[in-house]
């Protein structure tokens, strides 16, 4: 695989764990709660702005989930997946981009078989120390505290795009 993330063209995202903080808090009526960054939220948005697909990978399935990343606009979303890099791998050739230039950001051990097939595998600050050893790129922000944010600027620009996302919010 490359790490170049000057050619990427389409960044996975875990959930629970990247873009919240993990912790899922289950209410007495049956429903839960997770919190999600607004920094994130603009990370991801900035990646789109500037033609990078941005899909969602997560193992559980959540209305919560859904409700937000139909707020964002995210290019797909696809919940309750048991085998990400088969999944991922699919996907990919579905937006028709290789694997070697598509980036994954992931936190814990069910993230390590989808960063093993991306050509630029990135970790949060608080991962799993298995997945901040293979990644390109690792985060100073824990999950769900700007780290997909930051990720998504790491990738910009270091592909120049970054300044045209800040110069759109003048």
């Amino acid at each position: 695989m490359s790490s170049d993330p000057t050619q990427l063209q389409l960044l996975f995202f875990d959930v629970d764990g990247v873009l919240t903080d993990g912790a899922i808090t289950y209410h007495e009526n049956g429903g839960e709660s997770k919190n999600f960054h607004t920094q994130d939220g603009l990370g991801l948005r900035a990646a789109m702005q500037v033609g990078i697909k941005v899909v969602i990978v997560t193992a559980r399935s959540s209305q919560l989930v859904e409700r937000r990343m139909t707020q964002l606009g995210v290019d797909k979303l696809v919940q309750g997946c048991k085998d990400k890099a088969t999944t991922i791998a699919a996907l990919a050739d579905e937006f028709g981009v290789a694997l070697e230039d598509c980036g994954y950001l992931g936190d814990d051990l069910v993230d390590l078989s989808a960063m093993d097939r991306v050509g630029y595998p990135m970790a949060v600050a608080d991962a799993a120390p298995e997945l901040c050893e293979m990644a390109a790129f690792v985060c100073t922000r824990p999950g769900g505290r700007g780290a997909a944010r930051e990720a998504v600027e790491h990738v910009l620009k270091t592909q120049g795009k970054w300044d045209a996302v800040v110069a759109s919010y003048r």
